[in-house]
């Protein structure tokens, strides 16, 4: 047992801090929200301590899932992570697809495409918001006095005030600040695939189609399924800009995030800590088989 302990015990002692502040602010946090999540503390007079708050389990989470508010945040949601996704994939990787080729001022172009993420969501939400502007015709703005300028007024909206795909408008500004990110994961992709393999199939007979369905694309599976994790995680806490464009009383932007901080903010502590315990579970839902498959590849 000395002995063991001798050998683990350097080791446990520099580990030490890390997992003490892991444990509280993280796990802790966590434990803590959950908690919270299963009582009744709905008031500001709860959340003072002036009333008491009893145990109520998942009264909170089936009341919100049976609520029509929080179903059409869950909806704006998936329509936000599902524009945000295909839109940042596609851009990022056609930009890649360019740069991948020998092309002059490279360094550039790939500063004007990475130049977004420098860029807070707070300060280019302000931006957008003003360039997603509803107003048409005579008092029309933004993009939609471009459109008029140019001759397309049939393109005018009212961008994100439409009720029913209005969050999909929001995708917009988010897509411009990411695609640059997953641009760079999938240059870093190509650049890491061996010359000789382009080669050896150009020799055996294979058409650019082909090398690339057959050859890179494989290749370039790991490095898609990083992205595609790390900006649908990245979708689904979505906050900020969202708020720069819009409020949190618009219904036509709501998602789960504003939710929690609008129950935050009227003391509703209970349904808060429930919206935030159903987002970590959708984001563990999606990041622990990743995690699981990763591990397995580094096994193999």
């Amino acid at each position: 047992m000395s002995k063991t302990l001798r050998r683990v015990g350097p080791a446990l002692l520099l580990l030490a801090p890390s997992l003490l502040l892991l444990g509280v602010f993280v796990y802790g946090l966590i434990a803590a929200n959950f908690q919270m999540s299963f009582t009744d503390n709905h008031t500001a007079a709860q959340a003072t301590g002036q009333q008491p708050a009893v145990t109520v389990w998942f009264d909170n989470y089936l009341t919100l899932l049976a609520s029509e508010d929080f179903q059409h945040s869950l909806t704006n949601l998936l329509l936000f992570t599902g524009v945000f996704l295909a839109g940042t994939m596609l851009m990022g990787f056609g930009w890649a697809w360019l740069l991948e080729k020998p092309v002059k001022g490279e360094g550039f172009f790939r500063s004007i495409y990475l130049f977004p993420m420098a860029v807070s969501f707070v300060a280019s939400g302000v931006v957008w918001r003003w360039l997603l502007n509803s107003n048409q015709d005579q008092q029309a703005s933004g993009l939609n006095r471009l459109f008029q300028i140019i001759g397309l007024d049939f393109l005018q909206n009212n961008w994100w005030n439409n009720v029913t795909l209005g969050i999909t408008a929001i995708a917009i500004p988010a897509i411009w600040q990411l695609s640059g990110y997953v641009m760079a994961l999938f240059l870093a992709g190509f650049r890491g695939i061996p010359h000789e393999l382009r080669e050896a199939a150009r020799m055996d007979g294979a058409s650019e189609l082909q090398l690339y369905r057959h050859v890179l694309f494989p290749q370039l599976s790991p490095v898609a399924l990083s992205a595609l994790i790390i900006i649908g995680h990245m979708s689904l806490k979505s906050f900020d800009l969202i708020m720069s464009i819009s409020k949190p009383a618009n219904y036509q932007t709501k998602v789960p995030a504003v939710d929690m901080f609008v129950f935050k903010s009227s003391f509703d502590y209970a349904n808060a800590a429930a919206v935030g315990a159903i987002l970590l579970i959708i984001v563990a839902a999606i990041i622990i088989p990743y995690l699981i498959h990763t591990h397995r590849e580094e096994k193999r």
